[in-house]
């Protein structure tokens, strides 16, 4: 077997293994390799691929073909498992297995604690009729990707994709993006605000100074639940300055 791609050596992930037994299609073997690497996911073992390598599976890959480039090709699936800590085999259908059955979901939290002992191998089988019952006995656990019980079978790429992502989020890269953050309005600036909208909804007669109800104190639970930035409190501030100037009064 030829070397493994190594991945970044401070992550569990970086001792992942995925092995794909017996693929028929190139295609599947890019596809499935962009899914891995979009995860964090560097290390793929094929077993026995029909076609490898081939231009169908680089076009797939679109962007992961150092994930290609680095894959190790195994004769066995006994060969592929070589070293490991643990192996998880994916199955979508009931077998008659003696091992651990599980969720993808708990079987990746297993798969991310045992990378402190090894290797850990994430298996999936043919695109046909997936792993053999010969193939999934060598696999410690048994996963299985919650789905439509009527219609339960997922491309191989998008079972590869599914693990994948389960397997980040163990692993506790589950970070997202943000939106940028601006200054908080401070007391200050409110209170202007909420002086400067009392004066021009009193002049636009929509507020009752003799009889103010309950819309001042409304509206400051409104603001007050919105956390107002101080240029959103310059902005409603600009709105009420051209209201005050299209209704007669200066500004204040």
């Amino acid at each position: 077997m030829t070397n493994i791609l190594p991945g970044p050596v401070d992550s569990p992930l970086a001792r992942m293994r995925v092995v794909l037994v017996r693929t028929s299609h190139p295609g599947n073997i890019g596809a499935s390799a962009r899914a891995m690497y979009t995860m964090g996911l560097a290390r793929l073992v094929l077993v026995a691929p029909a076609k490898f390598p081939h231009a169908e599976a680089l076009a797939l890959a679109t962007g992961a073909a150092s994930v290609l480039e680095g894959a190790a090709v195994a004769a066995t699936l006994a060969e592929a498992l070589a070293g490991c800590a643990l192996a998880i085999g994916l199955s979508a259908r009931p077998r008659a297995f003696a091992g651990r059955v599980m969720s993808v979901r708990e079987a990746s939290r297993e798969a991310i604690a045992r990378t402190r002992d090894g290797e850990v191998a994430l298996v999936f089988g043919t695109e046909m009729s997936g792993l053999s019952n010969e193939e999934l006995a060598q696999c410690g656990i048994a996963a299985t990707i919650p789905a439509n019980p009527d219609y339960a079978s997922l491309n191989l790429a998008a079972a590869v994709q599914v693990a994948a992502y389960e397997l980040r989020i163990a692993a506790g890269e589950g970070d997202v993006w943000r939106a940028p953050r601006f200054a908080r309005a401070t007391h200050d600036d409110v209170e202007s605000l909420y002086a400067h909208a009392e004066r021009t909804l009193a002049d636009m007669r929509f507020l009752d100074r003799k009889r103010p109800r309950l819309l001042m104190p409304r509206l400051r639970r409104l603001f007050g639940r919105a956390g107002l930035e101080r240029e959103e409190v310059n902005v409603l501030r600009g709105i009420l300055a051209r209201v005050d100037e299209l209704i007669g009064r200066t500004p204040r």
